[in-house]
């Protein structure tokens, strides 16, 4: 049967500054078998080209049509709901530049949307304006719900976490596009042009990677390299078709997995 794989990558192909051994070789099998796969990340803070930059320092070497950001799923959600609108944006150049590529205009002056994304240019002058944005009519809009995030230093606030610093302010529930929602989802399965049964989503998260390929009715392995134990999974309503120690396992066994 043919397949491809929706991959993400903190944990999975690289786990902070650290390459994951066995993810440039699976890479490099799914190129060689002209396999179609799309990396699938909730970090909306890169571009696509950075991710491509970042990704050569683990030996892979891909194209920016590879990659699928949630600020892409973002600036593409908002621009069907309210084409050519306005926004005041918490994030950084990933997600200013997705919005700019489909004609979306940062504004202070009432917002179309509030939009929230990864990034360190937080700070409370910036939350007061979204608050009163918010207060005057503007739709709130995250990136993802992912309320902290790793790094080589430990652990911090993410989006989630700005979010909900907003929403309590204001009363006011975000909408978070990245995954699991099946808007971020389908849209990169339609990316890499396979039907829903032919799609595998590696990951190594249950509540994102996990749950999103299960609501969408993908096939989802969940590697053991990064946010999830073995033991965690019995936790969860919901299960991964396969569990493997790390992306390692793959290459070798993926013609068997269709």
């Amino acid at each position: 049967m043919r397949h491809g794989y929706l991959i993400d990558m903190d944990g999975v192909i690289y786990r902070g500054s650290e390459a994951i051994p066995g993810a440039a070789d699976f890479i490099s099998y799914l190129q060689d078998e002209d396999i179609p796969y799309l990396f699938l990340t909730n970090n909306s803070a890169y571009t696509p080209l950075d991710v491509v930059v970042k990704l050569r320092k683990f030996n892979i070497e891909t194209s920016a049509e590879h990659v699928y950001t949630s600020a892409q799923a973002t600036a593409e959600f908002v621009h069907r709901q309210k084409p050519d609108g306005t926004a005041f944006v918490i994030g950084e150049g990933g997600l200013l530049s997705a919005l700019h590529e489909t004609n979306y205009a940062t504004s202070r002056e009432k917002p179309d949307y509030v939009i929230v994304g990864e990034g360190r240019v937080l700070n409370f002058e910036m939350v007061e304006h979204a608050h009163r944005c918010i207060a005057s009519g503007s739709h709130l809009i995250s990136t993802n719900s992912d309320t902290w995030c790793p790094t080589d230093a430990g652990p911090r606030p993410g989006c989630g976490a700005i979010v909900a610093l907003l929403e309590a302010a204001s009363g006011r529930k975000a909408y978070h596009v990245g995954k699991p929602n099946p808007f971020m989802m389908r849209a990169a399965r339609k990316r890499i042009g396979l039907s829903t049964e032919e799609v595998f989503m590696i990951g190594d998260t249950m509540e994102t990677d996990i749950r999103g390929a299960t609501d969408l009715g993908f096939q989802s392995i969940l590697v053991l390299t990064g946010s999830t134990s073995r033991e965690e999974l019995r936790a969860y309503p919901f299960a991964p078709t396969r569990v493997v120690e790390s992306i390692a396992e793959l290459a070798p066994a993926a013609l068997a997995l269709g």
